[in-house]
């Protein structure tokens, strides 16, 4: 990722990283927090929200954004089975800037599976430094 606001160009795509669908934690998350799923069915829609966040998490932990104003636009196409690897991927689909310090950056964000089939997409809204 730029080091700044102003290296960032609109329909750039960054890598967010991959996480597998770990089996033990589907069983532990869907029992803590989706009763009643099916793990047969796949991952529920909350843990895929989950895998994103830790993905993001991780991959911005060194950008300049220095606020996330927004998560939206949610949504879940498949519901991937335990072991599959999900890979993340963040594309750049507009930017404006705030004052000579700071801009505001908008990226659709997906989850994809291992036959890069769209799992889970959201679009973010975000603060990053100039």
């Amino acid at each position: 990722m730029p080091a700044s606001f102003d290296e960032i160009q609109v329909g750039m795509v960054v890598n967010l990283g991959a996480a597998v669908v770990d089996p033990a934690a589907l069983e532990a998350f869907a029992r803590a927090f989706a009763p009643g799923w099916d793990i047969d069915g796949g991952a529920p829609d909350a843990m895929l929200f989950a895998i994103w966040s830790r993905l993001d998490e991780q991959a911005s932990a060194d950008w300049p954004m220095t606020k996330r104003l927004g998560v939206d636009a949610l949504r879940w196409a498949r519901n991937p089975p335990p072991g599959e690897l999900l890979r993340g991927r963040m594309t750049i689909m507009g930017k404006d800037p705030v004052g000579e310090d700071k801009g505001i950056v908008i990226a659709q964000h997906d989850l994809l599976d291992e036959a890069g089939r769209l799992v889970f997409s959201c679009l973010t809204r975000s603060v990053f430094a100039r």
